[in-house]
């Protein structure tokens, strides 16, 4: 089924319902211009008119790069009625990976803002495959204005038929731990990544949703929910005006909002400094790397009628499992901070969780590691994506073909307890001679003038890199960390320790530690 169906199910069900509300800063206050499902439906059909007669087809992929607005889940979702393959690429991965990602992808077709048909006019090559372009802003010649005119399109767009197995989208990964990758995503999987979501936090469409990361609107407003789009650079979540984030959930009433723990940091400080607490909201998600208890205890007096959640997943795969915080601060954090690793709960249903051993040669099948043992983490179920586009050699290193359906290799490390919950130990490329990069890292963590710290190599040796919260006696601290590390059995064979300011994080949810990267910089800082 496509899953453009289900907005039109929406509109149908609740046609004057809320469906998209933009949050818009002013000196007076703030401002929430919004769509109605039916609005929303009728927009989507005449924009993905103007598509036909274009002459967009099935399958032709085109780039998206469209700031968060009320129109970015219109223009997908008008994408989707075509069976067209919208194209979404992070725009801060950097310019040498976004232009090998566009020339890889060969886009038909070019949605976006003026500043992109710009830039296709200086990389000609990069954009060669690109027949037809618009605009999402006015004012410019290159590209003519998506939004021009529209009523003069009809809302009759008949749906295309897609089959489970047709490709909706391609997703590339940010590259935070290698090259990025376009993730192939067809329409049963968006469907069943839909309900996985509903199920897994009890979602239903009177709740109202607030995404940090625009992607995760898709998801809502297939379910029916009111999607709040706030007043914040998605790209640039450490930079978020916390103060704006907490107008926008108390004026709309946010009972749902998810997005990086960058965001979420912040603004529980921001509300703990100044005695606010957001009865509304229920569901806080935090996702896209390991999240501290410290950020899970902060929240819990703000939220009196609900808790924190960390879902864990990946684009190839999500959601894989999830566990609130009431459960970490009360069964896992004391745990994790002895180096236990981060527990990151039980597989999400209908998904099966599977630690094997690890290793970078392909495998054909999954022989489970005993309880306790750490190996790779691997999953199976409805939303593992097929395939990376045209890069097989990566397709067949991170999928498993077995008789009950395909299994994704997460790249990660970890192990299952005896209840069956799921510990992460890291990224498998960050391990160690042996060592695992979370366990370890955990030791160190615990020094109160350490505001984060990194495994890494140097001269092929296991080594902490420190960031302090503030100035102090390097040799001092190094002499300190050493003697924590020997009480450990995680990390008493670490001898060298390193200050370093301004660790590198990864582009997307800005706080995954580039380990490598950050290894490189101590490597070259200490020859």
């Amino acid at each position: 089924m496509n899953i453009a169906r289900l907005i039109q199910e929406q509109a149908e069900r609740h046609p004057d319902k809320k469906a998209v509300v933009m949050t818009v800063a002013g000196g007076q206050g703030n401002t929430y211009p919004f769509y109605t499902f039916a609005q929303f439906e009728r927009r989507s059909q005449q924009i993905a008119a103007r598509f036909s007669r274009k002459g967009v087809k099935v399958g032709d992929r085109v780039l998206l790069f469209v700031r968060p607005s009320l129109d970015f889940s219109v223009i997908t979702f008008a994408l989707f009625k075509l069976g067209a393959v919208p194209v979404l690429i992070d725009p801060g991965m950097g310019r040498k990976n976004l232009l090998r990602a566009i020339k890889e992808v060969r886009p038909v077709g070019l949605i976006g803002v003026n500043v992109v048909h710009l830039l296709r006019r200086i990389f000609l090559p990069t954009f060669s495959s690109v027949k037809w372009a618009f605009s999402t802003e006015k004012n410019i010649l290159l590209a003519p204005h998506l939004f021009n005119k529209l009523d003069a399109y009809p809302a009759d767009i008949s749906l295309y038929d897609a089959k489970d197995t047709d490709p909706a989208a391609i997703l590339f990964t940010s590259g935070g731990t290698g090259t990025p990758k376009g993730v192939v995503t067809t329409h049963g999987i968006l469907r069943a990544q839909t309900e996985m979501l509903r199920d897994l936090f009890s979602l239903n469409e009177n709740e109202i949703d607030m995404p940090g990361f625009p992607l995760f609107a898709l998801f809502t407003l297939a379910m029916g929910m009111t999607s709040v789009i706030p007043d914040m650079d998605p790209t640039r979540p450490a930079l978020c005006d916390p103060a704006k984030l907490v107008r926008t959930l108390l004026e709309q009433n946010i009972s749902f909002a998810a997005g990086s723990p960058a965001i979420w940091e912040r603004v529980g400080r921001f509300c703990r400094e100044q005695k606010i607490t957001l009865p509304k909201l229920k569901y806080v998600v935090m996702f896209g790397a390991p999240v501290r208890g410290e950020i899970h205890e902060m929240w819990a007096p703000i939220l009196t009628e609900g808790t924190t959640y960390t879902p864990y997943g990946a684009t190839e795969c999500l959601p894989v499992s999830c566990i609130s915080g009431k459960e970490i601060l009360s069964e896992t954090w004391e745990k994790t901070k002895k180096g236990a690793g981060v527990c990151i709960g039980k597989a999400s249903s209908p998904n099966e969780v599977f630690i094997i051993k690890a290793s970078d040669i392909p495998k054909s099948e999954i022989t489970e590691l005993p309880t306790g043992e750490i190996g790779e983490i691997v999953v199976r179920g409805p939303t593992v994506t097929p395939g990376y586009f045209e890069r097989d050699e990566a397709t067949r290193l991170a999928k498993i073909t077995t008789p009950e359906g395909l299994a994704h290799c997460m790249g990660d490390v970890g192990y299952k307890d005896a209840d069956g919950r799921v510990w992460f130990c890291g990224r498998k490329n960050h391990v160690v001679n042996g060592f695992y990069p979370i366990q370890v890292e955990a030791i160190f963590n615990q020094h109160p003038l350490v505001l984060r710290s990194a495994l890494v190599h140097y001269k092929k040796r296991p080594s902490i890199v420190v960031e302090l919260k503030s100035p102090t006696d390097e040799n001092k601290i190094k002499a300190e960390l050493r003697a924590l590390g020997q009480q450990s059995e995680y990390a008493k064979e670490i001898q060298d320790f390193f200050v370093h300011a301004d660790f590198p994080v990864d582009v997307r949810h800005n706080i995954k530690i580039d380990r490598e990267a950050l290894g490189r910089q101590i490597q070259e800082a200490h020859r």
